[in-house]
């Protein structure tokens, strides 16, 4: 539906990363901010049990339209992140959340809820990192995907910290698409990007809980 995001690089990168996850039938999986389903609909192909959640009642729609489409069975919940399946866990988180840096006084709104993660991308990165580790069984992993831009080792030091074995797993450098585009001189600005960067670097980090 309009206003939902499309799935993208990101989004292939992470799907890149699940397919190599051992994931056995019936395994309980969780997508946090699903978007148009993409993710959770190839956990479900898996024969797994899927959760998807996402803030947007478009998003929401959209899933169940693709997940009813694609003929795979999805429990798709809207919520802010994790709060509608507190009393739950899980055997595998998938996220791709919103990540890029915004400059002060830029208010997601619409489509931009899904990419706008305040001034240093972390938002709800840091949020994530806090949350998903209490939502992991023993053996349990979180598979997240975000820009180089955002701080990756903030990421690790965070997870590490809760207790999870985390690092990079994944790399890839795509050309700038129309939001970095358009915000390239504030970045170069803020030492993000230097003068000669026309490529952005995705990464996912993987973190399990140790059984």
């Amino acid at each position: 539906m309009p206003g939902v995001y499309t799935p993208q690089e990101d989004t292939a990168l992470l799907a890149g990363a699940l397919s190599e996850e051992p994931l056995p039938p019936g395994a309980d999986v969780l997508d946090v901010g699903t978007g148009s389903g993409a993710l959770a609909i190839e956990a479900a192909r898996r024969g797994t049990r899927v959760t998807a959640v996402d803030v947007s009642w478009r998003a929401v729609c959209t899933a169940r339209l693709n997940a009813w489409l694609a003929g795979v069975p999805v429990h798709i919940r809207r919520g802010n992140l994790f709060t509608p399946v507190r009393d739950r866990s899980f055997d595998l988180i998938l996220t791709n959340p919103p990540y890029v840096p915004a400059p002060a006084g830029v208010r997601p709104r619409g489509p931009a809820r899904a990419w706008d993660a305040g001034h240093d991308g972390r938002f709800v990165l840091d949020r994530i990192c806090r949350e998903a580790p209490t939502l992991l069984r023993p053996g349990g992993v979180l598979l997240m995907v975000h820009s180089a831009l955002s701080d990756p080792d903030r990421t690790l030091d965070h997870l590490r910290t809760a207790g999870l074995k985390a690092s990079v797993t994944r790399r890839s450098r795509i050309a700038f698409g129309p939001v970095l585009r358009g915000r390239a001189d504030w970045l170069r600005q803020r030492g993000l990007l230097s003068p000669a960067d026309e490529k952005e670097e995705l990464v996912v980090v993987r973190a399990e809980l140790p059984v």
